[in-house]
């Protein structure tokens, strides 16, 4: 990956958790969440998927589904920044004339599906996998799951049918922030390993740092990992990302904070890029 590149991803990101951070008062969101799988969905749609404004309805195109749908402030902030949706419509958050709330409509240009009932979205792509399977289209097909909705029975038993169909069209990534609502999910029902419960399903995995570019380059350029199998990549992530005054804290799975906390928390957003930024420059020297 090329630093200009790797800049590019990096700003365009911080960009997108600004939006997140803004999206968190006047009713609230699901922040902690949605800050881990901001460089996951940047990275997703700038480098790997095959669509466009202009192609949003082509068949030809390729598919991200957010099945964890909570998550779905880190969309919206990233079709932004692609210029899929105006920056002004954000404000409207929650309001009733328009459709962009806790979890994703298809009135919003770019949603695949609505979302919101944690381990459906995987079936559903399956379907749109097949389809294109039988149309012999050659795309992608992209599920972003929350490491908590691993526990939904729904997910291993489309995931059956997925193999049964040899759907290697299908990419899932695994938002892995260690966290299910306000519990660690190793405390609460215990995942892990998470990667050798998807091989005993046939499925090809890597893991990866979810916030380090240069890994997501190499893995999701390896797509698909093997024939006739669906490819998983276990995203190591940190819930509220960016944000260490709430990073990995069980109390900030949903906030609403006032509009001092939210300048105060940009502030912080900034600074700690900026400290990182430092730091990086002073051990390449």
């Amino acid at each position: 990956m090329t630093k200009e590149k790797l800049t590019n991803l990096q700003q365009t990101a911080l960009k997108v958790r600004e939006h997140i951070i803004n999206m968190s008062g006047n009713g609230g969101c699901f922040i902690g969440a949605s800050l881990s799988c901001a460089d996951l969905t940047v990275y997703l749609y700038n480098e790997f998927l095959n669509i466009t404004k202009e192609t949003l309805n082509n068949e030809n195109r390729d598919y991200l589904f957010l099945s964890k749908g909570h998550d779905v402030p880190a969309l919206y902030g990233t079709f932004v920044e692609l210029g899929w949706l105006e920056k002004d419509r954000l404000k409207n958050h929650l309001k009733t004339n328009d459709f962009i709330y806790w979890h994703p409509n298809r009135n919003i240009p770019g949603i695949e599906f609505h979302s919101g009932s944690l381990g459906h979205n995987f079936s559903v792509a399956a379907g749109v996998a097949l389809d294109c399977k039988l149309k012999n289209i050659n795309n992608k097909i992209v599920v972003i799951v929350g490491d908590g909705e691993l526990n939904e029975g729904s997910m291993w038993e489309g995931l059956l049918v997925a193999n049964a169909y040899k759907l290697d069209n299908i990419l899932v990534v695994v938002d892995r922030n260690q966290f299910q609502a306000n519990f660690p999910t190793e405390e609460l029902i215990p995942l892990e390993p998470i990667d050798k419960k998807f091989e005993s399903f046939n499925c090809a995995v890597k893991k990866i740092d979810g916030h380090n570019f240069e890994q997501m380059e190499d893995a999701f350029k390896s797509f698909p990992f093997e024939q006739n199998k669906i490819s998983v990549i276990i995203a190591e992530t940190v819930r509220g990302k960016g944000l260490p005054s709430i990073e990995k804290r069980a109390d900030r799975w949903f906030v609403n904070f006032t509009q001092k906390e939210i300048e105060e928390l940009i502030n912080e957003l900034h600074g700690n890029a900026k400290a990182n930024l430092i730091s990086k420059t002073l051990m390449v020297r």
